[in-house]
């Protein structure tokens, strides 16, 4: 275990730091050394750190998404009003719509295979994403148009409606039915997700201010919290609606609200985390890449995920209209809503496993857009925010 781990932090940031030297998003490099040290290739990463791979990942997703709570000012989303709200499941729902279309008539799966593995594609990557749009905060780029945080909590929310709609057709496919109550719970669990994050983070920041502590000790605290919202999520699944993943960017988004002094500290030591984090949560989605079935892939599926990325950006354009936005702001936003890793990743075998019978063209595809999706809009966030934004 401690040989694998030293192998994916050398060559991850060795790769990563040669990337970055030459322009290329370091994500790449570490997505790469997954790949290359993965079970599918030179089998070098040890079964232990496999078998808690999904763990990991999701540890890394908590850190991030605490650290873009930390940023993102509740002002702000309010005044970015109905495209912030539009963002959140508009692009995600043309781009199911378009492979569940378009893939029976390029893969020759059902339509309800084909709505399953538009729910594993349309979800896009808060990991890729939010990094990038504190880094624009931090700069100022996009700050007048609110566009960084309307990404960001539009990509958050995208994930968790996503997922949701996932569940719903598999469950279909097992031949559950599809009840009323399934799309009742995706705005009751973002709900509940927000008042949980958001009350926790008032009592926390209550706590705080009368019980001196280090902030190292407030982080570890938080991240506690967080780690706890997200089991709470699992517990409450068979009972009621509710989002962790959500709750943990509420609750950064409280503590900012309540006590804006404590949250820019804390960002500080989340950002020294997140170092870490990432290269572990890259490397592991990397290791989740099987390239054997990429080789029976074919043209099809290129032309099906490069179809439903214009479909999304037709959801974006559309979610936009109408707004303030010049021409060159909207198609940052296109662009920044493109990468796609972690809930393909975590999700893309689970069609599979479950015996759906075009699993294994749902898992090629998703492997697919990662490889395709995750370096181009990574690589066009980092090329053209410059270009396209006003400082």
């Amino acid at each position: 275990m401690l040989f694998s781990l030293s192998l994916i932090l050398i060559i991850g940031f060795s790769l990563s730091g040669i990337l970055n030297r030459i322009k290329i998003p370091g994500l790449i490099g570490m997505i790469f050394t997954g790949v290359l040290l993965g079970p599918h290739m030179l089998d070098l990463i040890s079964p232990e750190i496999l078998g808690i791979s999904a763990d990991l990942r999701e540890i890394a997703l908590i850190v991030i998404l605490v650290r873009a709570g930390l940023s993102i000012d509740i002002s702000d989303l309010r005044k970015a009003g109905r495209p912030a709200l539009l963002m959140c499941f508009v692009p995600a729902t043309f781009e199911i719509a378009a492979v569940t279309y378009l893939a029976p008539l390029l893969l020759g799966v059902s339509y309800i295979e084909a709505a399953i593995m538009g729910c594993v594609l349309a979800a896009v990557s808060p990991a890729v994403i939010v990094p990038r749009m504190i880094h624009l905060m931090e700069t100022g780029y996009g700050k007048k148009s609110r566009i960084p945080q309307i990404i960001m909590a539009g990509a958050s929310v995208d994930d968790i409606y996503v997922i949701v709609l996932f569940t719903a057709f598999l469950g279909m496919y097992r031949g559950e039915g599809f009840s009323a109550s399934t799309l009742v719970s995706v705005p009751v669990s973002i709900l509940s997700g927000v008042i949980m994050g958001a009350v926790t983070g008032i009592i926390l920041v209550s706590i705080f201010k009368r019980i001196h502590m280090r902030d190292t000790v407030k982080v570890l605290i938080i991240l506690s919290i967080a780690f706890m919202f997200v089991s709470i999520e699992d517990f409450m699944k068979p009972f009621f609606p509710v989002s962790g993943l959500l709750a943990v960017m509420s609750l950064g988004c409280s503590i900012l609200r309540s006590y804006e002094i404590l949250a820019k500290r804390l960002m500080g030591k989340f950002s020294k985390i997140w170092v870490g984090a990432e290269i572990l949560l890259f490397v592991l989605v990397g290791a989740q890449v099987d390239i054997s079935y990429l080789a029976g892939a074919g043209i099809s599926s290129v032309l099906l995920i490069l179809a439903a990325l214009s479909l999304r950006i037709i959801g974006v354009s559309l979610s936009l209209a109408g707004t303030s936005l010049s021409l060159k702001e909207r198609l940052f936003c296109s662009i920044a809503y493109i990468p796609k890793a972690t809930v393909q990743a975590a999700i893309g075998a689970v069609p599979l496993s479950a015996g759906v019978g075009a699993g294994n063209t749902i898992l090629t595809v998703a492997v697919l857009a990662i490889i395709i999706s995750a370096p181009v809009g990574a690589i066009g966030i980092d090329r053209t925010y410059k270009k396209l934004l006003s400082q």
